[in-house]
Parts: C-alpha cells; structure tokens; sequence
C-alpha cells in the first residue's frame, strides 16, 4: 500500500530531520518539519529528549530504511554484502544502497524524490547499458550507462524533475542534460555521500 503524503511528513518528523520523501515540497515552507519540528503524536512536542544507546542506534536504522525506501530483509541482506566487502562496514552500506538504479535516478534529478524515481524505474523508462532495466533495486557498476529509455523523452513528470529542484548531481555520476545520459564514473565514497546518516551506529545495532 502507498504510503501518503501525511504519513511521509510524519516520517521525518518522527527522525527530527528532512528525508525528502516528497520531492519539492522537502525544499519549500509546506515542509513538515519546517511546519513542526517535533515528533508526530498527542504527546509530541515533549518527545525530543535523552535516549538510550541502543535507541540511538535503532533511530538510525530506521532513518536510514526510510530515506531508500528499503524494507528489512533486503536491508540486512545489503548489511550481510556489505561486511562481506573490504573496508569500512558502514561506509560499503551506504554504497551499496546509493548505487541502487532507483536512488541514481533521483541523484540525477529524474525522480523528484526516491519513490518517484522507483516509481519510473518500475515503469520502464530507463535504459543500463542499452537494456531496459525495470527492477529498482538493480546494482549500478562503474562505467555503466544509464539512459532514457525511447519514448520516454518527453515524459512530463520526468522534465518537471529535471527543471525543478536542481539538485547538484554527485561527483560519482556524470550526466548530459540534452541526451538524457549519465555514466557511473566511480564507486561512491563516503565523502561523496550527503546522506545525514550515522551509519557506524547502524553496524553496532546489528552487531549486539
């Protein structure tokens, strides 16, 4: 079931910070942590107070779920891929799930926010590599390409994204205007990800 508008804003709120689950309406006044900064419930404006370690962490993992748009199980599954990887445990998470195509398409200003940028990828409109890929979960590579799929060209919602907001497209990704095409030029690195995310807290939550 589609979660709605409503309950998006009661997301952030709930994590006390943007997770732009909305497109533009995250960037204008309408926001609703612009609007109410507290979490959401009778009892909300009295809630921001001292937690436990171990709810710190669970904050985290919940706020991280929710800004990809992933359920559990494939969460732990990328969690259990990233530890099988070299290096920081944390740090390969959040690779992983930055070079889902879904989350590409929104860093490349195709999708106002992640659930539209799925939304797209379900539907078909995006090429890898010349191969229609419609699953959003699908790993990006370095050197892949990433197209508008033929007769997707002039899709309104699409150009709506791409004129809209303009956010900065990430040093990991290059991407052309007028064909519509991207490259994934490099594995994305901590510094390159904007996430506001502890991920370390993350690993610790799963590690107790």
């Amino acid at each position: 079931m589609p979660i709605s508008g409503d309950a998006r804003c009661r997301q952030c709120r709930r994590e006390g910070v943007k997770l732009y689950l909305k497109g533009s309406r995250c960037y204008s006044k309408k926001c609703g942590i612009e609007k109410r900064n507290y979490p959401p419930g009778m009892h909300g404006q009295g809630m921001r107070k001292k937690t436990t370690e171990y709810a710190g962490q669970l904050r985290e993992k919940q706020k991280m779920k929710r800004i990809y748009r992933v359920m559990e199980r494939p969460f732990r599954n990328y969690l259990a891929e990233a530890e099988r990887r070299r290096g920081v445990t944390g740090e390969n998470l959040l690779s992983l799930l930055e070079t889902r195509l879904d989350n590409v398409i929104y860093r490349l200003n195709l999708g106002s926010s992640r659930a539209q940028a799925r939304q797209f990828v379900n539907h078909g409109h995006f090429q890898v590599n010349g191969r229609r890929v419609d699953i959003p979960s699908y790993q990006v590579r370095v050197g892949d390409v990433i197209t508008v799929a033929e007769g997707s060209h002039k899709m309104k919602p699409l150009l709506d994204s791409l004129r809209g907001i303009g956010r900065h497209t990430p040093d990991w990704l290059s991407f052309d205007p007028n064909t519509l095409t991207a490259r994934v030029i490099a594995v994305p690195s901590r510094d390159l990800i904007d996430t506001d995310v502890a991920e370390q807290l993350i690993v610790e939550y799963y590690s107790r």
